[in-house]
């Protein structure tokens, strides 16, 4: 590249991951700002939000993504904590590195630190996923995601819902640029990959045989605070995964908070293991797999949301809103909340062939890295020319 060009100015684009969700999103980001042509220069910075083998390096092996160039190493605390101390392991590798650009997936708490670090410093932030709303302040990422599209300068939407909301926030329509789901550019750059489900199970200790039933197996995940932090409320779950489990058997993915929490509240006793088979957190390409061949999935995760609608699976969102409302309108998403009565009539639709088919919604196709890539790269070089040299 010749010097004079805009490009040749660019310093480091600093892509930052701090949770699972992240990495699943920055992935093809990443491959993506590799492949263009020309490259556009990256630094991986990995917070350490999440910190467990199980639930991050696992994900860096499944993902190919490669190891993080910078760890902050900020592990597990309150939110005003970790924001606060991302904030400040972040802060230095600014003035370091001196990027011309910070990109950001997602709504963790890493999202909204390193935003507000890089936009006080006046480095531009490019967030990925921007513009989805549950409406529900009680959700802290709810908080993340909007702060950060309040300040961020370039906002990379999934769905054309995101660009109305973002609208009503009083987000002009120049920083919005519709992408489509960076997450099912992992989907389908892993289905291939994916782990065969009874393999899972063996590799667990488990005997593949639940898988065998007639109709089929479905895979539970919870691990949001509203569902699992509160005794009442995760007994009470776990009473009707017991009701779902007597209709077919569960595979039940267990985060280490609801592992804790499930034996804190008792709740063992409420699960038959010949009908419930309990796993330790799981890989993305295992997890993967589960989904891709279960009859209905029941999660409160938002990725699982999507993934199932592109995979084509029936799911069941035990929550009272969603922040992914094209699941549920064009996808294969109902939200039954924590209503027995709505999950056991869910559960039966889907097994009496009446569960949601779904389509998959526009540019959810496994390319949006990649308009992303070219975006970037054009609002990069574009500001770099309009900004005169130090």
């Amino acid at each position: 590249m010749n010097s004079t060009e805009p490009g040749a100015r660019l310093g480091p684009v600093l892509c930052v991951v701090g949770a699972r969700p992240n990495f699943m999103k920055m992935a093809p980001i990443l491959r993506a700002l590799a492949a263009h042509q020309p490259a556009i220069p990256m630094l991986l910075v990995h917070t350490g939000q999440h910190y467990d083998k199980d639930m991050s390096d696992r994900l860096f092996e499944d993902l190919r993504l490669p190891r993080p160039d910078i760890n902050l190493e900020v592990g597990s605390a309150s939110h005003a904590v970790q924001t606060a101390e991302v904030m400040r392991r972040f802060e230095p590798l600014i003035d370091t590195h001196q990027p011309s650009c910070v990109v950001v997936v997602g709504d963790v708490n890493s999202t909204l630190a390193c935003t507000l670090v890089a936009v006080k410093k006046g480095v531009p932030v490019a967030h990925v996923e921007a513009g989805l709303r549950s409406y529900d302040r009680a959700m802290p990422e709810e908080i993340n995601r909007i702060l950060t599209d309040q300040v961020a300068d370039r906002l990379y939407t999934t769905e054309r819902s995101a660009q109305d909301n973002l609208a009503r926030e009083g987000i002009s329509a120049e920083r919005v640029c519709f992408a489509g789901n960076v997450m099912i550019d992992s989907v389908v750059f892993g289905r291939s990959h994916a782990r065969n489900p009874a393999q899972t199970l063996k590799a667990c200790g488990v005997a593949p045989s639940v898988l065998d039933h007639p109709r089929g197996y479905g895979v539970v995940t919870l691990h949001r605070p509203s569902n699992v932090d509160h005794p009442e409320t995760l007994r009470a779950l776990l009473q009707v995964l017991a009701e779902v489990a007597s209709r077919l058997p569960l595979v039940f993915a267990l985060h280490p908070r609801t592992r804790g929490n499930i034996e804190k509240f008792d709740g063992a006793s409420l699960i038959d293991p010949a009908r419930m088979v309990l796993l330790p957190p799981q890989g993305y390409l295992e997890m993967l797999g589960l989904m891709a061949g279960a009859t209905v999935v029941l999660t409160d995760s938002g990725g699982l949301q999507e993934e199932t609608t592109a995979l084509g699976v029936p799911c069941l969102t035990l929550r009272e809103n969603t922040e992914r409302p094209i699941t549920v309108s064009q996808g294969t998403n109902i939200l039954v909340g924590r209503d027995r009565k709505a999950i056991l009539q869910g559960v039966d639709d889907i097994l009496g062939g009446q569960g949601k088919r779904g389509r998959v919604p526009e540019l959810w196709d496994g390319h949006a890295a990649e308009r992303i890539a070219a975006d970037l790269w054009q609002w990069l070089t574009a500001r770099a020319a309009q900004t005169p040299r130090a």
